[in-house]
């Protein structure tokens, strides 16, 4: 018996009656390969009598309700069919046929293009621009807009726990992380669109979805996108509040009609039904609860009817409870350094400010800021704020407060969009007082991703006390998940990392309601507990910058830090050591500030000596207005700015000491390293020795420096003298050092003093930035203060 053949082939007379079904149906290639679920390539085949695989060549006959015997010639129709079909012209029906079908795309390419007319100027109209929050006049959509990434997998649907979320983040050395940042694979908005023909974009509140829905629209408007469709765009909230109740189809109709097409409902039909529109539907989430059910079951409905077109929806994310089966589901990412500064860019040239430049210098500088600007929404408020003086508010706190009204009230209210609340005792004041509440909470334990049953029992301690809360255990349960998703729907202040597990949306935010929480409290001895903990630092300079007076906070703050010093009698006679040589010297500064450049010299850390010279001219620089030191000074600009300050006899010594000490321990087994070391500690003395020095002093340097080889020597005499002599020639630099500036004392700290002596510098510092931000305190205070810094203590 022969092997049945794997592959089939329509005869003519089976393709004719195989176009004849499609066009009953009003079917193309493309829609027919949808329903049997196979490439369109296999249909063309079909229809182009072109071999086709047994088991796909019977689907296409089953689904157009072919024998597929007969379609293939393997049976002849009947005998009675085939006069039939000669005496009633079948054959010239079908040439017939053939010719209405190549009539009809002609007439569709026309139509598209007749309505693609009519509807332009409306959609440039209603998705050319953009206005948001405070901006005076609205912005042409292609001048501002950013090209939006897209994440295929949705963030909070992923399916990890909280140790791999913290992964990255080390807390012995807190470094500020994004929260937001995140590994998944992103893709160009536009990419999405073109792969999934049903699409749901999600995102958190002032993400970009509207943004971007109208940038579709506007492409498609202009040809660049999906040229072939007409772009129907659809507000959700205006659908649905629209007098009648109207269906898509309706409404679409009446729109074509304000446009001027005439026979608007047959029109908008044929378009949805030929796949001709692209239907771009916004905001689910901004329907009020009322018409929630109905809308979403619309939207089941037309796309399922009209599936040939694209449809795209876009919602908050945690919004709705529902899924639409034949809609792929992805998530707008947050913005990346590149597209922050490509927005910002635009923003400054449409309002002709030469900002972008510094505005991403001062973005870069302040990460707490920086997280924001992650969010559109959120960045055009830092925009707005920074073209008003080319900086940002100095009050970060302020900048903080009005972030966060932005996204409780502010946005919603500017769209005059009311949503339901879930509960109705929780206006925006509990809000923000529950949010204070979760935020203290969690960050003072370490928590900057917690599990959703955890928050949950926060947001139940607080409801349960407002008026008519539930007693029973199980509704408070339920009531507290509804207030989670509420706030992380319509706020997004609160958004879900992975399955079951929360977090601030930025850092910034937790930090911000945390202080606000210690500052409604008045907690500063909670507060000044965390004093030497740098993951605090945020959290006390947005504390004394909400206080109407934050004197008591700072006098407590420099009592903890005096107390870190308290006991130990070697790190008091090193402070003792720095207020004597601060005194040695006579300079038109602040004592204080002079004292903190002395305070880093002699301390046996593991820091660069550049490192050194950078922190005690920061401080000094914080303590001292009038010094204008850059942040960017090179190691020899150091060298030239202590000169200015008349510190050169003893810096340029301690320089030769340092050079010695630090250097020749590991340097000498490099001929290179060890002949520039020579050459350049010979420089610096032969600079010492030429500046007014005690006789004895200058006999005892230029004793050393005629023990240093001679700079013209080759590089391996310099490489044998410094391993020879190197030690000992260090230590009678170090004796003279002493002897003579008191300066380079081997104070042999352990490792206890070190970190000790570290956190006290760490926390001045941060005492200091306290006191040059935006907060009020009185000036006897301030003097006090500034008087006391940096002062040995003695044990009360």
């Amino acid at each position: 018996m022969a092997k049945q053949s794997r592959s089939l082939v329509a005869c003519e007379k089976g393709i004719e009656r195989a176009q004849i079904a499609l066009t009953g149906r009003s079917w193309n290639q493309y829609d027919l390969a949808e329903e049997v679920d196979i490439s369109r390539k296999t249909v063309t085949n079909f229809l182009g009598g072109k071999p086709v695989d047994r088991k796909n060549f019977v689907k296409i006959c089953n689904k157009l309700e072919l024998d597929w015997q007969e379609i293939c010639g393997m049976t002849p129709p009947a005998a009675s069919e085939t006069d039939f079909a000669r005496s009633s012209g079948l054959d010239s029906l079908v040439k017939g046929v053939r010719g209405k079908i190549k009539v009809q795309f002609r007439n569709l390419d026309e139509l598209a293009k007749e309505v693609r007319q009519k509807v332009r100027d409306d959609i440039q109209n209603r998705c050319g621009t953009m206005r948001v929050l405070d901006m005076t006049q609205p912005i042409g959509l292609g001048n501002i807009y950013t090209q939006v990434n897209i994440l295929e997998k949705i963030i909070g649907r992923r399916r990890l726990n909280i140790n791999q979320l913290l992964e990255n983040f080390s807390s012995d050395e807190f470094d500020r992380f994004g929260l937001s940042c995140v590994t998944e694979e992103r893709v160009l908005g536009l990419e999405a669109v073109r792969q999934h023909h049903k699409l749901m974009v999600l995102g958190k509140p002032g993400a970009g979805k509207t943004t971007f829905l109208k940038y579709l629209a506007i492409q498609c408007n202009g040809g660049e996108f999906q040229g072939d469709r007409v772009p129907i765009f659809i507000p959700l909230k205006e659908f649905a509040e629209t007098p009648g109740q109207l269906g898509v189809l309706d409404y679409i109709a009446r729109w074509l009609e304000t446009c001027g097409m005439t026979e608007a409902r047959s029109t908008a039909e044929r378009l949805l039904k030929d796949g001709r529109g692209l239907v771009l539907l916004d905001g689910l989430d901004e329907v009020r609860e009322e018409d929630s059910h109905r809308v979403i079951d619309e939207i089941q409905r037309v796309s399922q009817r009209f599936y040939r077109s694209p449809f795209v929806v876009t919602c908050r994310i945690a919004a709705k409870e529902y899924t639409f089966p034949q809609f792929v589901e992805v998530e707008v990412a947050d913005f990346d350094t590149e597209q922050i500064q490509a927005f910002a860019t635009r923003w400054f040239e449409i309002k002709d400010l030469d900002f972008a430049r510094d505005f991403m210098v001062q973005l870069e500088a302040n990460p707490p800021i920086k997280e924001l600007a992650t969010n559109p929404l959120l960045l055009t408020l830092l925009c707005l704020e920074f073209e008003d003086s080319g900086d940002f508010p100095s009050d970060r706190a302020e900048l903080y407060k009005r972030a966060t009204a932005t996204l409780l009230r502010k946005w919603d209210n500017k769209r005059k969009i009311r949503r339901e609340q879930v509960y109705k005792q929780l206006s925006v004041q509990r809000k923000e007082d529950l949010l204070g509440q979760i935020a203290s909470t969690t960050f003072e334990q370490k928590e900057y991703f917690f599990k959703q049953r955890i928050v949950e029992g926060y947001i139940a301690e607080y409801i349960c006390n407002l008026p008519d809360a539930p007693t029973d255990t199980d509704a408070l349960h339920v009531d507290s998940e509804a207030v989670l998703k509420s706030i992380e729907a319509q706020h997004g202040l609160l958004v879900e990392r992975a399955r079951g597990i929360y977090s601030f949306s930025h850092l910034a935010f937790q930090e911000y309601f945390t202080a606000q929480k210690i500052a409604e409290d008045r907690g500063w001895q909670n507060l000044v507990g965390y004093l030497t903990q740098k993951r605090w630092r945020e959290v006390f300079l947005l504390t004394v910058g909400m206080l109407r007076s934050a004197d008591d906070l700072l006098q407590l703050m420099k009592h903890q830090i005096d107390e870190l010093m308290v006991g130990d009698e070697k790190l008091q006679e090193f402070l003792t050591w720095v207020v004597r040589k601060t005194e040695s010297v006579d300079l038109p500064y602040k004592p204080a500030a002079v004292r903190a450049f002395y305070l880093p010299l002699d301390l046996s850390l593991t820091r660069d000596l550049d490192l050194d010279l950078y922190l005690s001219f920061s401080l000094s620089r914080d303590l001292d207005l009038d010094l204008d030191l850059s942040r960017d000074l090179s190691f020899s600009q150091y060298l030239d700015l202590s000169r200015d300050l008349d510190l050169t006899r003893d810096l340029d010594l301690y320089l030769s000491f340092s050079l010695s000490r630090d250097l020749t321990r590991d340097l000498t087994r490099d001929l290179t390293l060890s002949f520039s070391l020579s050459r350049d500690l010979s420089r610096n003395l032969s600079s010492s020795l030429s500046r007014d020095l005690t006789r004895d002093l200058q006999q005892a340097l230029q004793s050393l420096k005629g023990q240093l080889p001679n700079p013209e020597d080759d590089r391996n005499t310099h490489k044998q003298w410094w391993k020879a002599n190197g030690k000992a020639w260090s230590e009678q630099l170090r004796a003279v050092m002493v002897e003579h500036r008191d300066i380079g004392h081997n104070w042999q700290f352990d490792e206890a003093q070190k970190e000790r002596l570290q956190q006290y510098y760490d926390a001045n510092k941060l005492l200091v930035e306290c006191l040059n931000s935006d907060c009020y305190v009185t000036r006897g205070v301030r003097e006090e203060i500034e008087a006391t810094l940096l002062l040995p203590r003695s044990k009360t």
